[in-house]
């Protein structure tokens, strides 16, 4: 079988990890594939090079296909998502402010009550908080306005404002937001920074949320059904080896290098485990 290059997009974040396993552990090449992955520093720019074709494939938001076909964000390129890569995976958090008032209030940091802790920030907020997230059409946006309007915050207690991942922590320290939404493992780096503490995983809020996909663009698809059947083929099979628990030690080593997340593996483990550091007192 002929070797075929794809460039595919990605952000640094841990649910990159199938397709940066698919190319790392051999899974691409075994479908005689090679990708080219290409990190990029903000989800518009995923977008933009899917949809104008400097890359084949992308690590994308769910709701970007589906924002693209209502012609939502100015770019009207079809997009398929054609397979899952990830569910849930995002945290929400909150800055040093915040944080020190919910601990005098006596809020207990339990990582797992999205009523108690929305009850807690509605009562010691003055006035609507400004959330972080990573892009305008994503999951983040839906699980905060989904959280706010059941519960004590409000639809209107909330103003989203887009940071990219990978400054989340330094635009929390800087007081531009004041709490955050955001994939791993950012959150982490966030607490390891001081800037803030977690307050909830995003699966409190909705247990099985579709958060990532595999995209590609629409033409490329009906083009090329073999190449995308081998891609899709390749980043399943890595997808079933990162779920392994015997994997995570050389997934969090792959992950942590620079060209992917550049952060310390520890942190990488922490979202690969489940086992999340709510904050750093």
């Amino acid at each position: 079988m002929k070797t075929v290059t794809l460039s595919a997009a990605f952000m640094p974040l841990v649910d990159a990890a199938p397709l940066i396993m698919a190319q790392e552990m051999g899974f691409a090449e075994s479908e005689g594939v090679a990708l080219d992955l290409v990190a990029a520093p903000s989800w518009s720019s995923v977008r933009d090079m899917l949809a104008f074709g400097r890359v084949d494939a992308a690590h994308l938001l769910s709701p970007v296909p589906v924002a693209m076909a209502m012609g939502l964000g100015g770019v009207a390129t079809e997009i398929s998502a054609v397979s899952v890569l990830s569910v849930n995976g995002n945290v929400i958090g909150v800055g040093r402010e915040l944080e020190e008032r919910l601990r005098t209030r006596g809020f207990g940091f339990d990582f797992a009550d999205p009523v108690a802790a929305a009850e807690a920030l509605a009562a010691v907020r003055s006035g609507p908080i400004t959330f972080g997230v990573p892009f305008p059409f994503s999951m983040h946006v839906e699980l905060l306005r989904y959280w706010g309007a059941a519960t004590a915050l409000g639809d209107e207690g909330i103003v989203i404002r887009t940071v990219p991942p990978p400054l989340m922590a330094s635009a929390l320290a800087a007081g531009e937001v004041d709490a955050f939404c955001v994939g791993e493992p950012w959150g982490s780096v966030a607490v390891d920074e001081g800037a803030g503490a977690l307050l909830l995983p995003g699966k409190a809020i909705w247990e099985f949320a579709p958060e990532k996909v595999l995209a590609v663009r629409r033409d490329w698809a009906e083009t090329e059904p073999n190449l995308l059947g081998r891609l899709m083929r390749a980043v399943w099979r890595a997808g079933r080896w990162l779920s392994n628990p015997e994997s995570r030690t050389t997934a969090g080593e792959i992950l942590s290098r620079a060209q992917y997340l550049d952060v310390p593996s520890e942190l990488i483990d922490r979202a690969l485990s489940g086992h999340l550091t709510v904050s750093g007192r």
